[in-house]
């Protein structure tokens, strides 16, 4: 009995050797790696819905605890911050009410000039 169950373990061990050598060639062939991009895409795609899907499903639950939900607007309305107080110009930034008079930022060399010389907290020593 000994042989017999040496014998079927070799045969089974041969059989799974060259199935998984047939695996392993048909995978390298033109064919074979064509299949594996194109199951790489799709299962990109199908992560891709899934992540959309998910963030559709969970953005109601989001923007109730964040702040309720938006009236009459499927996404919020972002509006510019209001302009900051320069201390060193005694005007809002971005009033347009510089020394300059120049319309191109490039040549505002004087803006560039007073912007680079203000002085800002914690820097005592410059």
């Amino acid at each position: 009995m000994s042989r017999g169950l040496w014998f079927a373990a070799g045969a089974g061990a041969g059989v799974w050797a060259m199935v998984r050598g047939r695996r392993v060639a048909e995978a390298l062939t033109v064919d074979g790696m064509r299949d594996r991009v194109g199951a790489a895409v799709v299962g990109a795609r199908i992560l891709r819905d899934e992540v959309a899907q998910g963030r559709a499903d969970a953005e109601p639950a989001v923007r109730a605890r964040v702040g309720g939900a938006l009236q009459g607007s499927a996404r919020p309305e972002l509006s510019a911050p209001p302009p900051v107080a320069d201390p060193a110009a005694g005007t809002p930034t971005g009033t347009g009410t510089g020394t300059s008079t120049a319309t191109d930022p490039s040549t505002d060399t004087a803006a560039r000039a007073t912007s680079a010389d203000r002085h800002h907290p914690g820097q005592e020593g410059s």
